[in-house]
């Protein structure tokens, strides 16, 4: 199997698409049909499905997947590891960050980063810190500076690099506003609005109240941390935010509780060999630290 046909069974897999696939590879449709054709007479079986605009894997492709992605991991691992004899830092350096992370606590590393190292194409991703997560897990992603899981998967070696308060906020002229130290219980007798069900960071808040028997009034939830100020700026809930966000148009609510706090850091897979450009990354990290220990 040559690992062009599997490139194109994966963004094909991947995509759902042909027409995608043939964007994603910078190739035409017909080559990545041919590529996928090249692949199926090797192995001989068919991969996808094809019933009108809809395709799907088959058994075979189903099979062949997780295998592909092993052999692509340990192609570009070995890469790597001839890349780096030679010292130099140069080459790709595949990124993903949170939205959050990426507007307010990376521009100056990244600034240091390619002034310091300009022979490195910096392929940055803006993902969920859950997706990225698992981005790295699956060997897509080298390295993820992102929220951190509260139980990291052991495949992982994940370092903390900031640790985040985060602020019961609301509107000035929200009833919670007038109250000196509310406590949960109070807060939980009015509308919240949070970040989405699946995040690492309502897990932290969920977990919080629900040591307290409470449970949480989220009428409304976005990912995006920005939107959540905006919401609870103008009266549609309190919400909990980094306190980088808490600016002049929110009330900090002081809380009858002790704060929460969320760890940010870098993740990489523990089996991935690194580039020297991803090595120089995590080197700026681990000088940017403001806490002690590695998790995982």
């Amino acid at each position: 199997m040559d690992t062009q046909s599997l490139q194109a069974f994966l963004a094909v897999a991947e995509s759902g698409s042909f027409s995608r696939a043939a964007d994603q590879l910078h190739l035409t449709q017909p080559a990545i049909s041919k590529r996928i054709a090249t692949l199926e007479g090797q192995i001989d079986a068919r991969l996808f499905d094809r019933i009108g605009r809809r395709v799907s894997l088959t058994e075979a492709g189903r099979v062949l997947l997780p295998r592909a992605r092993q052999i692509l991991v340990m192609v570009d691992d070995s890469r790597r590891a001839l890349g780096n004899l030679e010292g130099e830092v140069s080459g790709s350096l595949t990124l993903a960050t949170s939205h959050h992370i990426g507007l307010h606590r990376l521009p100056p590393l990244l600034k240091a980063y390619t002034r310091d190292h300009p022979e490195v194409r910096l392929d940055l991703h803006f993902l969920d810190s859950e997706e990225a997560y698992q981005g790295v897990l699956d060997g897509n992603l080298e390295i993820a500076v992102v929220t951190l899981a509260p139980s990291p998967d052991p495949q992982l070696t994940v370092v903390p690099v900031w640790i985040d308060r985060l602020c019961f906020v609301c509107a000035h002229d929200h009833p919670l506003a007038g109250q000196a130290q509310p406590t949960l219980q109070a807060l939980c007798e009015h509308d919240a609005v949070l970040p989405g069900p699946l995040t690492f960071t309502r897990g932290l808040i969920e977990a919080r109240f629900a040591a307290a028997g409470l449970r949480l009034p989220v009428t409304l939830s976005t990912n995006y941390l920005e939107t959540l100020k905006m919401m609870a700026a103008i009266g549609l809930g309190w919400s909990l935010l980094p306190e980088r966000l808490v600016a002049g148009e929110l009330h900090e609510i002081a809380v009858d509780h002790p704060s929460i706090h969320r760890p940010l850091g870098y993740i990489v897979h523990r089996s991935r060999t690194l580039s020297n450009a991803a090595r120089a990354m995590l080197a700026l990290l681990d000088a940017a630290r403001e806490t002690d220990g590695d998790i995982g």
